[in-house]
């Protein structure tokens, strides 16, 4: 290679295994781009990222042709580091080569049964490319490298569509998935652990109304599914492997039920054989057990086993069976404390916690990028009016949470809460935060105090915020302090780490 092109090489190929939601995607795309990289964001976001993808293209394009011939023709003969940086660049290359199509894969819902088309070009490009370098390591063929770019395709896709928003909070909740999904180490995941990571059970934890559920969805939805080159098509389909159950809405016996299944008169209403989800989850599949921090701990233990062996039983048989698929879990509880007080098995909690994922808090999102509140209300706004009345009922939304709740207010239910909200104003003209609301700014309080942690300014503006929380509008805080509205908002734009005046 000339200096140039190994230069570039290795920029393309640390951008090829990048986590794309973070900072590191931004410095390899400027990296290569130089002076044509576009300033803006700190991390990768859907308007200004594609006008780089194309430009990197244009550079990406000739580098591959130009060290094919050379390879090809017999001219050089790369060292082994040479011909991994080639193959690095060929991945990505075939990537961007096939990222529409691939994209256009996620709309078919027979994607799984059907004959993919485009696979026999994608398999010539390939072979075109790869073959003058010895083609790729181990079982790298072209039907696994093309399953592979699905799955980065499709993760990728699901990720940023299912968890929006523009603060770092959300990117680096972005990136989180991604890592549940390749692990840190995306080419030891391609080579291999991608056949392991069933294995592996991920647990959400954050607030509730934090979208647990649609980051339980984006990992379950982003599994590796192989793909058939006799027949052309993938194995499964993705959407029909994700099984929701709602461990708090169900008694023990019904937990039991709807995941192990039981044998006729196991119970009480047992009328026939049953299986339950665990059997009928594919080994492609995910289980999402929601509210897991609220299972009894006769369960725990039957899920600890089941975590442990892979297997487990129907209620009233003692035929062992072997459960093939991932488990992703969830719960808005503190699981430490949870432990402390005997609740949560501690045996079982090591079992769950191998990944961790956590989502962030409204407020926290507020809090690094306050211009993206107004976002987000623009999107609440279109999924509950409609195109027609999205912008107007916005606004409105904008104007009164302004006015009513100020810039101070916690949000504790959440992205739920906001929602809610929305639909209120819409209906009623006006939204009451429900007189719990309380509860987040007084815990704070309790615990700032507790550790002496507050200079007498803070004090004096955490204190303002927790009685803001507690009744609901500036007016009634301004009574009970016994000061002016005006001062209360002040108050709560400084315990909110703000200085601005906007809303």
């Amino acid at each position: 290679m000339t200096p140039e092109e190994r230069r570039l090489a290795r920029c393309v190929a640390r951008l090829a295994y990048a986590n794309p939601f973070l900072g590191e995607r931004i410095d390899c795309e400027r990296a290569i781009l130089g002076s044509d990289h576009a300033a803006g964001r700190r991390f990768w976001h859907m308007d200004q990222g594609s006008e780089h993808v194309a430009a990197i293209q244009e550079r990406v394009d000739p580098l591959v042709e130009a060290l094919r011939r050379k390879l090809g023709g017999g001219e050089v003969e790369l060292p082994e580091g040479e011909l991994r940086l080639y193959r690095d660049v060929v991945f990505y290359w075939l990537y961007i080569r096939y990222q529409d199509e691939l994209l256009e894969l996620l709309d078919r819902a027979d994607h799984g049964t059907r004959r993919v088309g485009v696979y026999r070009r994608f398999a010539a490009d390939f072979a075109r490319v790869t073959e003058p370098a010895g083609g790729f390591e181990g079982e790298m063929d072209a039907a696994h490298i093309f399953a592979f770019l699905f799955q980065v395709r499709r993760a990728f896709h699901l990720i940023f569509r299912q968890i929006y928003g523009g603060s770092m909070p959300a990117a680096e909740l972005r990136a989180s998935v991604w890592q549940s999904v390749f692990t840190n180490d995306m080419r030891r995941y391609r080579r291999s652990l991608y056949r392991r990571m069933g294995d592996v059970t991920t647990l959400i934890t954050g607030p509730s109304g934090t979208g647990k559920e649609l980051v339980a969805r984006a990992v379950g939805f982003s599994r590796y599914i192989p793909f058939d080159p006799g027949k052309e098509a993938f194995t499964e389909q993705f959407e029909s492997s994700f099984y929701p159950l709602n461990l708090s809405a169900l008694s023990p016996t019904l937990i039991e039920s709807e995941l192990f299944g039981h044998r006729r008169g196991a119970f009480t209403g047992a009328l026939e054989d049953r299986s339950g989800w665990l059997e009928a989850c594919p080994p492609l599949g995910t289980i999402f057990l929601d509210e897991i921090g609220e299972v009894d701990p006769a369960i725990q233990v039957k899920l600890l086993r089941l975590l442990e062996t892979r297997t487990f039983q129907r209620l009233g048989d003692t035929r062992d069976r072997r459960f093939e698929g991932k488990i992703v879990a969830a719960t808005n509880r503190d699981l430490a404390r949870e432990m402390r007080r005997g609740a949560m098995r501690q045996d079982f909690y090591y079992r769950l916690c191998s990944d961790l994922i956590e989502t962030p808090s409204l407020e926290e999102q507020i809090r690094d990028a306050p211009d993206e509140f107004g976002h987000l209300i623009g999107k609440l706004a279109l999924k509950i009016a409609g195109e027609d009345e999205a912008a107007a009922l916005a606004e409105e939304t904008r104007r009164w949470i302004e006015q009513e709740l100020g810039a101070g207010y916690g949000w504790p239910g959440n992205v739920r809460e906001l929602e809610q909200c929305v639909r209120n104003i819409m209906i009623r003209g006006r939204y009451e935060p429900p007189s719990g609301a309380s509860g987040e700014p007084g815990e704070r309080l309790d615990a700032a105090l507790a550790g002496c942690g507050l200079t007498l300014a803070e004090l004096d503006a955490k204190y303002v915020e927790t009685v803001y929380a507690s009744t609901g509008s500036y007016q009634a805080a301004a009574r009970r302090l016994g000061i002016d509205r005006r001062t209360v908002k002040a108050k709560l734009l400084a315990a909110s780490g703000r200085t601005s005046s906007g809303g």
